[in-house]
């Protein structure tokens, strides 16, 4: 198969191959959920709107509504604004978001992955430990520099759900975006947003002081262990030449000096040779 392709320079919208070949979305729904995020963030057309610029009849559209849905990638609110009217709230995502997550995302907590600082490198100021460490081992990581960046904005969407929905650890948008790494090395460890929520939330004080605080302690104290890599494989034996009568080469498992065959000729000639020995009584 030949493909030629050529990058737009202008004029084009980043899809993930996940949207592209996604098993249960029907074309419709890629169609749909393209086409929706390629619209600039000042257009408001809703949904339905996209589907007939997009071509998308009343059938197909209605089904394609229902498998973004069911995977994450759209969510729709309808809610009471002011003078008692009632609208409906629309969000399309290009990656797949809970209830939870969208929710925060609506009500403006979105996070972004720490940016550089200017000038020279030197020692975060948030998150530092103290330099006194008597007693300690080590000290847990602060901001994870390795994590990728796709994993820091899921561990900030982890835990902007995780502030919507427990008033007790509220966290603002500064918060979040000290804390995202953190817990996007939870994610890379291979913890699951359950794991992290619970961590987080599990036996809370009635009252807490400081949210952000204990997220990071929390968020260090409990981190997962990095999971263990394979064992090594064991290096092979060299080669070594038999000691018995076969004059073979062979790689020895341990520290034996005759091939397998000498062995095993040797110890049935040990078994035959006691059992052919008999001494009879003379009479």
């Amino acid at each position: 198969m030949l493909r030629h392709a050529i990058a737009p320079e202008r004029f084009f919208t980043q899809v993930s191959n996940e949207i592209i070949r996604h098993p249960r979305l029907s074309a419709a729904a890629v169609r749909l959920l393209t086409w929706q995020l390629s619209l600039s963030d000042s257009v408001r057309a809703p949904l339905s709107e996209t589907a007939r610029d997009a071509g998308i009849k009343k059938t197909a559209f209605i089904r394609a509504k229902r498998e973004l849905i069911a995977e994450g990638y759209f969510h729709e609110w309808r809610r009471q604004g002011e003078g008692g009217r009632w609208g409906t709230t629309q969000m399309v995502s290009n990656v797949v978001l809970t209830e939870e997550e969208a929710l925060a995302l609506r009500d403006g907590l979105r996070p972004t992955a720490p940016e550089p600082a200017v000038g020279q490198p030197e020692d975060r100021a948030v998150g530092h430990y103290p330099t006194n460490t008597e007693g300690k081992k080590e000290n847990p990581p602060s901001q994870p520099s390795h994590v990728p960046a796709p994993l820091i904005e899921r561990g900030g969407l982890i835990l902007a759900s995780v502030s919507h929905k427990e008033r007790r650890l509220r966290l603002n948008g500064r918060d979040i975006q000290q804390l995202a790494a953190l817990a996007g090395e939870w994610l890379l460890r291979g913890a699951t947003a359950k794991d992290l929520r619970e961590a987080l939330t599990d036996g809370l004080p009635g009252r807490i002081h400081s949210p952000a605080a204990l997220a990071r302690n929390r968020l260090t104290r409990k981190m997962p262990e990095v999971p263990a890599f394979a064992a090594p494989v064991a290096t092979p034996q060299p080669l070594r030449s038999c000691a018995g009568t076969c004059d073979r080469v062979f790689r020895p498992v341990a520290e034996e000096t005759k091939c397998r065959d000498c062995r095993q000729e040797a110890a049935a000639f040990t078994s035959g040779g006691a059992g052919a020995l008999t001494v009879q009584p003379a009479f």
